[in-house]
């Protein structure tokens, strides 16, 4: 198989499982770090041509992170493209065992087996928190609903104050993130990154737990040491 991935989290879990089957892959996709392969443009703004060029059998992608133009452009190319959908943690299970198959696969690779037993056995929180979670700000931005970090956060105990929110990840000033009142501001470094000098002084009064995206944002073999790191992390936040 030739495969191009428009995703940065498929791109780490086809690298791993499959060596040598990517052909190519977006400019976010550093993961690994030694991968070496063409690159093809950004996952908002694929290079059609490019990846045409390189005859992939399949491109993978992601139905939120890739846009319908681009994909249909490359279907009416005569390409087949693989569109996943990923919204909770089962689901990112379901659908990397999907995709993997339909790039070569003949079995489960063990890290994903490592991964769903690592959140099938998380524990029940014994308590819950609130939290905002921004991705962007100018303007600020945060997990709205309906999306695979607020499912990972909502397994570790932490709700999502703008869960409910019509949007996905609606647009709200600062000063209402602050007097939301969360018990903790859940701050990622992506796709913003927020850094222990740029995002904790909007929240003056209250504890931000610095995480990494990554492990918040991925679906892939971060997702065997996700619960752990991430827990780490939340609870640094109220020391």
């Amino acid at each position: 198989m030739r495969v191009v991935s428009l995703v940065p989290s498929l791109t780490e879990a086809l690298a791993l499982t499959l060596p040598g089957t990517l052909v190519g892959a977006t400019d976010w996709c550093t993961r690994p770090a030694d991968l070496d392969v063409p690159r093809v443009g950004g996952t908002k703004n694929p290079a059609i041509g490019r990846i045409t060029a390189l005859r992939p059998d399949l491109v993978v992608a992601n139905e939120e992170e890739n846009q319908a133009p681009d994909l249909q452009a490359l279907r009416s190319g005569g390409i087949a493209v693989l569109v996943t959908e990923v919204r909770s943690v089962p689901q990112a299970f379901r659908e990397l065992d999907r995709m993997l198959t339909a790039c070569g696969a003949k079995s489960r690779p063990r890290w994903l087996d490592e991964a769903e037993t690592a959140w099938s056995a998380l524990p029940a929180p014994q308590t819950r928190t609130t939290a905002v979670v921004p991705i962007w700000r100018r303007p600020w931005m945060v997990l709205g609903r309906d999306t695979f970090a607020g499912d990972v956060l909502s397994r570790l105990g932490v709700d999502n104050l703008y869960a409910t929110h019509p949007e996905r990840y609606p647009r709200i000033p600062v000063a209402d993130l602050c007097a939301a009142a969360p018990d903790v501001v859940v701050l990622p470094d992506e796709p913003y990154r927020f850094t222990p000098d740029d995002g904790p002084e909007s929240f003056p009064d209250l504890p931000c737990a610095l995480v990494d995206g990554r492990h918040l944002t991925w679906y892939g073999p971060s997702l065997t040491e996700a619960p752990r790191v991430l827990a780490e992390a939340l609870r640094a936040a109220h020391r």
